[in-house]
């Protein structure tokens, strides 16, 4: 099964994420099938940066997003249809 989740980067205290397809199986930090975009909540607004049409094409694929790339994706209107 494949998961859309996020994958994270930074210092301590200095997080940044990359968006990423991944396997379910693999850690958090791990293997992963294809970098979507990247989402840096520590500067003020947060900066997201999603490719649409790759975060389109894993879901109609099959793939699960978790439940803070759904909200991300809500939020920042990902998968307008």
């Amino acid at each position: 099964m494949v998961k859309i989740r996020l994958q994270r980067f930074g210092s301590n205290k200095n997080p940044f994420y990359r968006v990423v397809a991944t396997n379910a199986t693999s850690p958090r930090d791990g293997r992963f099938l294809e970098i979507i975009g990247t989402y840096d909540p520590v500067k003020q607004p947060a900066v997201v940066n999603i490719d649409k049409e790759k975060a389109a094409k894993w879901i109609e694929n099959g793939a699960k997003p978790t439940e803070t790339v759904k909200s991300l994706f809500k939020k920042y209107s990902v998968l307008d249809k």
